[in-house]
């Protein structure tokens, strides 16, 4: 390209000296200079034009400008050059009265260069965080995504809380604007971690920063904690609500991880109501992202309503037969109710970018108010220091009467005066705080006439007295600047605290496994023939009900088993022997098998369960001989052990040996799948049925609560709630009185004032002290038992105003009163609860305690515990109700039962009986 130039640059040197050429003797000189060109050698050096070093300087630029100027906040204000500029005008602006927002981007763009959009972007965002800015008009919602209207329309003015804390000019550190016309600040004197309550977002070159906004008092706190040398930790608070899981956050440092949830409560079983949101998001965005998660089958919501004004509302009308619990649980796995937000406290410090954490950010705020704070005490001490020697010179100048001497009044000129004045106040200049200059001097000569005729002795000393007053309590301050700066923190929190209460709570989140949780919105189905499971095979062999993201675990007659994922349509291979979902750690699910051992081995019966397996690997749970092969197999889901009859093949040698054997699977303990079994038998078998099914070997499943989550689990965390069978229940007990019992389902979700929640026995007798506000609010103590109720009941009664004192499940409890007010001479009553009042029905008013005043009621400790129970040892596990034996009839299903050991035999064989047993 540099070669063309030069080029054409000499062909018009050459034109420009031979003008008088004519028109054909220049296209001969084109023609010819065209076919002459050749192309620069692309290894000539001096034809190469290296980018690289240009590159590198010029992105570093751009770079450095766009981290140090555009995208990242500063450390010792807490905001971006946009923010800095837009506080900056709007204080140059303010009057105490609203200005339009066009008005403040115009003024702003004397800072900044950057144009109009992103000024009233970025004053907008300012404006929705309430903290700096008073609004006045349309500046958006951030609940539902709605724009600000034109800044034509809209008004803002600095809050008292900026004036207050950002601006200070004798201590702001200024520079040119970017076309030296005017002066703007570096930082501002922020005297407050503003960083830490606005947070900050930006994307620059190279890197990014996002810190999350934290609560005012919160900061305020942990700034008072830090002063006094106390561990604080501060954690996000967001002004969308919901709540937060901190366990990962690291402190706000990269790296760290924020789980964030939506506020989902449940109004009745069929309809959940969103009432807040995580945070970045809006009511629209997370209603699409339902509405996608209802469309991909994920979630069964007939109908997704958006009433959202002032206050989320997004109303979830479920189809029936849903879970209500177990779709709060799938909203969170698959919706944006919850999300993650990774944050990445990124701050300009040293003029440099730096990642620190929100504590590294909270100390530097809380040492940099400090410094602040002092440097206007030492400014102001300065100023006092100045007017008190000033007054003291005036007093002097007016009391000794200088300007009445002759030489001052003689004075041929100012310097003779100034010498003058200069030698009298000599005496005095050992009491002075400096020395006394030719300004001084000349200021004392400007005091008008008017004022040494008033001049009051009295009260030029009251007044110095008054400013050394001063002066000594901002020396007492400045030597204890901590004691100032808690002071200050104090101050701005009963100020401003009370407008900003914390709208995000922090809880632990338990983990929820999409699979599990999901709705089984796909079917099963095998084709055996051609070897193909999916759940697109709608013409085949169903199975069982499914989701896309379940396991399939598949088991086949040679005894190989694998897990594999669920798909449309895969080919598995043929032999299948068994097909069902595939539930990781799932330690209920027993499989019952009997398998042959090679081509003539030993048969072997085992149980086992399968916990965790790797996909798509095959497993073996014979012991890999050649010719191995599975006689018998089945799937418990709770551990069921049946018994089966074992048939061998009959022997002409041995015509006495019994060819039944009967073996009970709950003989048999529970392995891994690795294990070999136990021996059934080295005879070879004819064939094995099922002669009776059996019962759980595994007992009932222990259940725990977490109270951290609010929720029960399998995993041994928490409390252990008991061990509970296919008919028990939980009973929950909310501190308002209502009750109600659920199943031991871990999707359950249970209320945050939960009083007591256990095992569910409907023979406890319960006791509760309630003051009736029905009955003038005396106190009744009632006895009565829970009822088994999926419905919420209330032992307390229907009037709102009556409150619980106590509630205890003591089987003998003591009740003491000890009055109050008027009658605090009756002392203290004790009260044995079984012989005050008989147990009724929950909604009975029970017995009145006292109509005197009382102070307090409490509880004591029993004097008298129940009997233990005495448990016979040799208490058959049939006798008991729920365990009622069958009749032998019922519960034998043995194909060859009627039969004779020959008639069997027979059968084996294919001979015809003609002579029946008789």
């Amino acid at each position: 390209m540099d070669d063309d130039k030069r080029k054409d640059n000499n062909e018009e040197e050459e034109l420009e000296q031979d003008g008088e050429g004519t028109m054909v003797e220049e296209e001969e000189t084109s023609e010819e200079s065209h076919s002459d060109y050749k192309p620069a050698d692309r290894f000539d050096a001096s034809a190469v034009k290296h980018l690289s070093g240009m590159y590198k300087n010029w992105f570093l630029d751009y770079a450095s400008y766009v981290i140090l100027e555009r995208a990242v906040p500063h450390i010792e204000d807490g905001l971006k050059p946009v923010q800095r500029r837009i506080l900056h005008s709007m204080k140059r602006m303010d009057d105490g009265r609203y200005n339009k927002v066009a008005n403040i981007v115009g003024h702003t763009m004397q800072f900044h260069p950057h144009g109009d959009a992103s000024i009233g972007d970025a004053l907008v965002q300012m404006g929705q965080k309430d903290l700096l800015i008073d609004t006045q008009g349309n500046w958006g919602n951030i609940l539902t995504g709605d724009r600000a209207a034109a800044p034509r329309y809209i008004e803002s003015r600095l809050s008292k809380f900026a004036l207050e804390t950002v601006f200070n000019p004798k201590t702001t550190e200024w520079q040119l604007s970017y076309d030296g016309r005017n002066k703007e600040p570096i930082t501002l004197p922020v005297k407050f971690p503003l960083l830490l309550a606005q947070g900050a977002e930006g994307i620059a070159v190279g890197l990014s920063s996002k810190i999350l906004p934290h609560n005012l008092n919160e900061i305020c706190d942990a700034a008072i904690k830090y002063l006094k040398g106390k561990e604080f930790h501060l954690y996000p608070d967001f002004p969308t609500g919901g709540s937060i899981d901190v366990s990962k956050y690291n402190d706000g440092q990269r790296g760290g991880s924020l789980k964030v949830r939506a506020k989902i409560e449940k109004i009745d079983n069929k309809t959940l109501v969103i009432r807040e949101i995580p945070f970045s998001k809006t009511a629209s965005t997370l209603q699409d992202s339902i509405t996608k998660a209802v469309e991909k089958g994920k979630l069964k919501i007939r109908k997704v309503e958006d009433m959202t004004a002032s206050e989320v509302e997004i109303q979830l009308h479920l189809t029936p037969g849903t879970s209500s619990d177990k779709t709060m649980d799938a909203l969170y796995a698959f919706t944006d109710c919850e999300i993650n937000i990774s944050p990445n406290c990124c701050v300009i410090a040293d003029q440099k970018p730096q990642f620190l954490t929100i504590s590294d950010v909270l100390r530097h705020s809380a040492e940099h108010t400090k410094a602040l704070l002092q440097r206007e005490l030492e400014i102001r001490k300065g100023e006092l220091e100045e007017q008190l020697f000033f007054n003291s010179l005036e007093r002097i100048f007016i009391e000794e009467r200088i300007y009445k001497e002759r030489k001052f009044e003689t004075s041929k000129n100012m310097d003779e005066v100034v010498a003058f004045v200069d030698s009298k106040l000599e005496p005095y200049k050992k009491t002075f705080i400096r020395e006394v200059t030719r300004d001084d001097i000349l200021r004392l000569l400007e005091i008008k006439m008017q004022r040494i005729l008033k001049f009051n002795k009295d009260k030029a000393d009251e007044l110095i007295q008054k400013i050394k007053a001063e002066i000594a309590d901002i020396e007492k301050d400045l030597n204890e600047m901590v004691r100032v700066t808690i002071e200050w923190f104090k101050h701005l929190k009963d100020k401003y605290g009370k407008n900003f209460p914390r709208r995000t709570e922090i809880k632990s989140f338990d983990t929820i496994i999409a699979a599990k949780v999901v709705d089984a919105n796909e079917k099963l189905y095998i084709d055996r023939k051609g070897g193909f499971i999916g759940t697109g095979l709608k013409k085949a062999e169903f199975i069982q009900n499914c989701s896309d993201l379940d396991d399939v675990i598949i088991f086949y007659k040679d005894g190989k088993y694998k897990v594999i994922r669920i798909a449309d349509k895969i080919f598995v291979g043929k032999n299948i022997l068994h097909v069902q979902v595939f539930k990781k750690n799932d330690k209920r699910t027993i499989y019952n098998t009997v398998y042959r051992d090679g081509a003539d081995g030993i048969y072997y019966i085992k149980r086992f369960n399968v916990t965790s397996i790797t996909r798509d690997k095959d497993y073996d749970l014979t012991q890999g001989s050649p010719g191995s092969k599975v006689i018998y197999f089945t799937a418990n889901p709770n551990g069921e052990a049946e018994v089966i009859k074992v048939t061998l093949d009959p022997s002409p040698c041995k015509k006495r040996k019994n060819i039944f054997l009967e073996r009970n699977f709950s003989d048999i303990m529970i392995k891994g799948k690795t294990a070999k079994g136990n021996i059934l038998t080295k005879e070879n078998i004819h064939r094995i049925s099922l002669k009776s099914h059996g019962h759980s070997t595994l007992g009932g499943r222990k259940v725990w609560f977490d109270p951290d989550v609010n929720r029960i689990n399998y995993e041994e965390q928490g409390e252990l709630l008991g061990e509970f069978n296919d008919n028990d229940s939980i009973l929950v007990v909310l501190d308002d009185g209502n009750f109600y019992i659920t199943n031991f389902d871990s999707s359950n979700h249970y209320e945050e004032n939960i009083l007591r929640l256990e095992k569910f026995d409907a023979d406890k007798p319960w006791t509760a002290v309630v003051y009736d506000a029905d009955n003038q609010g005396y106190p009744y103590l009632k006895r009565f038992q829970m009822e088994a109720t999926k419905r919420h009941q209330n032992f307390i009664g229907e009037n709102p105003s009556s409150k619980l004192v106590l509630l205890t499940d003591q089987t003998y409890p003591r009740i003491e009163v000890t009055y109050g007010g008027a009658d605090a001479g009756r002392g203290k009553e004790e009260i044995d609860a079984e012989d005050f009042v008989g147990v009724k029905g929950f909604k009975a008013k029970g017995k009145r305690i006292s109509t005197f005043k009382i102070a307090k009621i409490t509880e004591l400790e029993p004097l008298r515990f129940p009997e233990p129970e005495e448990v016979e040892e040799d208490t058959d596990e049939e006798e008991t109700p729920d365990a009622q034996p069958k009749t032998e009839e019922e519960n034998n299903l043995d194909p060859d039962a009627g039969k004779s050991k020959q008639q069997v035999i027979d059968e084996i064989n294919g001979q015809l009986n003609l002579f029946p047993d008789e």
